[in-house]
């Protein structure tokens, strides 16, 4: 057997990368009308992990307006978010 056979192989880990909580429109539908979705909200209900950015998908659909302070947000769930009323805040 060759040794670059019996080598483990061993695969690239990029230590950059960021990994993201990922939170669903559906998901924020059990926040009431009206109210701020902030990071430290979705934690205390479980959503989401401490030390972990949050993005918020577009998977489901919002039935009320809300305000949502997350790191990243997808074009879709802003667009499906601004339709309804609500308001959508980027924090870096």
């Amino acid at each position: 057997m060759p040794l670059q056979r019996r080598l483990p192989k061993r695969g690239f880990h990029n230590k950059f990368k960021v990994e993201y909580a990922i939170v669903t429109l559906s998901q924020l539908n059990q926040f009431d009308a009206g109210s701020d979705v902030t990071a430290e909200m979705l934690i205390g209900v479980g959503l989401a992990k401490k030390n972990q950015p949050i993005k918020v998908l577009a998977n489901g659909e919002i039935a009320h307006a809300i305000t949502v302070k997350v790191d990243k947000i997808s074009t879709g769930a802003k667009v499906k978010i601004e339709a309804v009323g609500g308001k959508v805040i980027e924090v870096e």
